[in-house]
């Protein structure tokens, strides 16, 4: 019955957990751009297809889907536009998906990236200079005055001359004026 017990609760922490995972902003973003970008995607392949294949079509002699060449004896073409006989290297509807994914990565970049960019370049600017931490050596300094200043107001202004002596040698490298 425990078995069943420490299961079930190990079982409640893998779901909670993945839950947070699921929950988390960075997740939910990369979904939403998951989705986006396939729809995306699709437009992007539609032009190509419909507008830039059609239009190399009428420049050159064929639709660029078309274009091939022959690597290994005569090819012969059938009905379908399949290779019936040879080996035929398909080299435009490469350049078709080359053209595809550049136009995706284009426009992904100028239209979301770059003014993403600006944006929290703009987020920045406005919310000032960021504090730059302290250093080991001024921290250092700190707690050496401060322990200066205990020591100076428990034992009185005899021992401040002292303290001064020792903390004015630290600054000068080590060397010390007093004799």
């Amino acid at each position: 019955m425990s078995n069943q017990t420490s299961a079930e609760s190990e079982q409640k922490g893998v779901l909670a957990g993945f839950r947070e995972f699921l929950m988390r902003g960075n997740v939910v973003e990369l979904a939403v751009a998951v989705v986006v970008g396939t729809a995306f995607s699709k437009i992007v392949d539609a032009i190509v297809k419909g507008f830039i294949n059609p239009l190399v079509g009428a420049i050159g002699t064929q639709d660029l889907d078309q274009y091939r060449s022959c690597l290994k004896g005569p090819c012969e073409i059938d009905a379908d536009g399949e290779v019936a006989k040879g080996v035929a290297l398909n080299w435009g509807p490469v350049l078709s998906a080359t053209l595809t994914f550049v136009i995706t990565a284009a426009v992904v970049y100028f239209l979301m990236i770059l003014p993403m960019n600006k944006y929290k370049e703009r987020q920045a600017a406005k919310a000032g200079p960021a504090e730059v931490p302290k250093t080991e050596v001024e921290l250092l300094g700190e707690i050496r005055d401060a322990l200066v200043a205990q020591r100076t107001d428990s034992d009185g202004a005899a021992e401040v001359v002292g303290a001064d002596a020792s903390v004015t040698a630290q600054r000068n490298g080590g060397v010390s004026t007093e004799k």
